[in-house]
């Protein structure tokens, strides 16, 4: 079965002017720099943008690179969180093009919502939220990065990069893991030895990753509990809502 006919698959083109994809590390302030690609973090947002439920969860599975990698420094002035502001240099990307395609899998820690799992129904909302441009705003990176989202077949435009066999970039982020999507409490954060191939980026899933950060423990909705086995134990969390009530 080809992509084209899956019917939890969805292919769109992001634009913009300016991107910004960094590590979330040097989010906390000061001055910052652009990774040459996207992240899957980022990819995975667009996707969320455009249309998402807690039934599924976005899968991104190749990233064309359509324009040549460029980057511009802009002059910022952020709010310092003692007050004013402080000159800053951000570096971003600029005048950029991606293709992506990327299918949807059901959450198997929502038992709760297995009546919603309908393919045919979420791929056809999907398609027409993405249609219309998308349910939320759509941004790469960071939030003064806006970007426009609109269909379109994976190949149908060539990539700057489609005669470069391979180009690496090293060691980078990739994406976070959340209790609901992971099973446990914990928040965990995913790296990989970045590369792109004749232009096209795949990413690997989180079971084929090896660098795994715990980032720190979250409480989770007392109202989904989950034993080994993802089976939701309701009269656990039915006896916790009566003890609070």
């Amino acid at each position: 079965m080809t992509y084209e006919t899956q019917k939890n698959t969805i292919e769109f083109k992001v634009y913009a002017k300016n991107a910004l994809f960094t590590d979330p590390i040097t989010k906390i302030g000061g001055e910052k720099c652009s990774y040459q690609i996207p992240t899957y973090e980022a990819i995975k947002g667009i996707c969320k943008s455009i249309y998402w439920k807690p039934t599924f969860i976005w899968i991104v599975d190749e990233v064309k690179v359509i324009n040549k990698i460029e980057m511009e420094s802009k002059g910022m002035r952020p709010i310092k969180y003692d007050g004013g502001n402080e000159l800053s240099f951000y570096t971003y990307l600029k005048n950029v093009e991606y293709f992506v395609r990327a299918h949807f899998e059901w959450n198997n820690f929502r038992i709760d919502l297995q009546q919603d799992q309908n393919s045919g129904k979420h791929f056809e909302i999907a398609n027409r939220a993405l249609a219309k441009g998308g349910r939320q705003d759509i941004f790469l990176g960071t939030r003064e990065c806006q970007g426009y989202v609109q269909p379109c077949t994976f190949n149908e435009r060539k990539s700057e990069y489609d005669d470069v066999k391979e180009l690496v970039f090293g060691n980078m982020f990739h994406s976070f893991s959340y209790p609901n999507e992971n099973g446990t409490n914990k928040l965990k954060k995913y790296f990989w030895n970045a590369k792109m191939q004749r232009g096209i980026i795949n990413f690997p899933q989180h079971n084929n990753i090896k660098q795994i950060t715990d980032v720190r423990e979250i409480s989770t909705d007392k109202r989904y509990i989950f034993d080994t086995n993802f089976l939701c134990v309701h009269q656990e969390y039915e006896n916790i809502i009566d003890k609070e009530n």
